[in-house]
């Protein structure tokens, strides 16, 4: 694996970072180099003006920023391309920590990623040449789902999609606080 430069910004009051280096190297390692050789860095900032910006390209599309979140978080208006279920969310509750990791590095860091990705070589104008928003999302689903299609043997789930009975917890607690 090439060698890519992380940085850690420090967080304010009841903000943290969901993601690590090792997340997204262990993520980085199950792609084809090709896809991350425009990679220089990525920076983990709290800059994501409360929820509003998980994640951004710089201009050189070179470097990948991903934002730090609130303590406590429901991403479920952020996902509106696809179903919550498999990153273990169950939609107006708060998020587990493990959905939250999930998402930001298999929705948000693929997302950023697909922006590297180049669509148009010929292109004039720099912003034609990558991939634009649509594109981006297109890419994050089609890896999202290729890497969750056979299980990642790995100690921290956060690599694979919800299990059953993951689900199945998710949807007991949301019983008794429906109940309560």
């Amino acid at each position: 694996m090439r060698d890519i430069k992380f940085t850690f910004s420090r967080t304010g009051a009841g903000r943290r970072h969901y993601l690590t280096e090792h997340d997204v190297r262990i993520l980085l390692s199950r792609l084809p180099d090709a896809l991350y050789e425009k990679l220089r860095a990525v920076h983990f900032n709290d800059r994501a003006f409360g929820r509003r910006c998980l994640g951004y390209v710089t201009m050189g599309h070179r470097e990948i920023t991903i934002c730090a979140l609130p303590g406590r978080v429901s991403l479920s208006s952020c996902v509106t391309h696809c179903s919550i279920k498999p990153f273990g969310a169950v939609r107006g509750r708060q998020w587990p920590e493990i959905a939250v990791r999930r998402f930001m590095l298999y929705d948000v860091f693929l997302h950023e990623l697909g922006h590297l990705q180049i669509v148009s070589p010929k292109a004039a104008r720099l912003r034609r040449k990558f991939a634009s928003e649509t594109k981006a999302q297109e890419f994050a689903d089609y890896w999202r789902k290729k890497l969750w299609s056979v299980r990642f043997d790995h100690v921290d789930q956060v690599h694979n999609e919800a299990t059953r009975e993951e689900l199945e917890q998710l949807n007991h607690a949301s019983e008794r606080c429906v109940m309560n």
